[in-house]
């Protein structure tokens, strides 16, 4: 940018917080969400569809399956059982091999097959 459009866009700013557009707006006084986490590399469709009360339906399928996998501790322990764990276990690997097989909307995989015993034993633990 440059200078000459800088101050442009500086004088911009300053005009606009004279009238008072900055003052009240959502979130002010507030810290940024999610300062301090490292950020994904689909971060900002995360944020738009949180902002946006998007539900999974809405998302690609390969994005859907990420959401899925970053819910999954909250998804298995509400269920009732071991088996209902597994069998849900079992159904999420059925889709990411779809996934992984076929042509998928959305960016690549960034993540494979569920160990169905690890996630079982993690969550044991976590219902314990």
């Amino acid at each position: 940018m440059g200078d000459r459009q800088a101050r442009g866009v500086e004088r911009q700013i300053q005009e606009a917080e004279a009238r008072g557009e900055f003052k009240n707006l959502p979130g002010a006084g507030k810290p940024l969400p999610g300062i301090g986490q490292p950020l994904h590399e689909d971060w900002w469709l995360h944020q738009q569809s949180t902002r946006e009360n998007m539900g999974l339906d809405a998302l690609p399928p390969a994005l859907r399956l990420a959401k899925e996998i970053e819910q999954l501790p909250e998804t298995l322990d509400a269920l009732p059982d071991e088996a209902a764990v597994r069998e849900a276990l079992e159904a999420l690997n059925l889709r990411i091999k779809k996934a992984l097989i076929g042509p998928i909307d959305g960016p690549p995989l960034r993540f494979g097959l569920r160990e169905v015993d690890t996630e079982v034993q993690s969550w044991r633990e976590r219902r314990a």
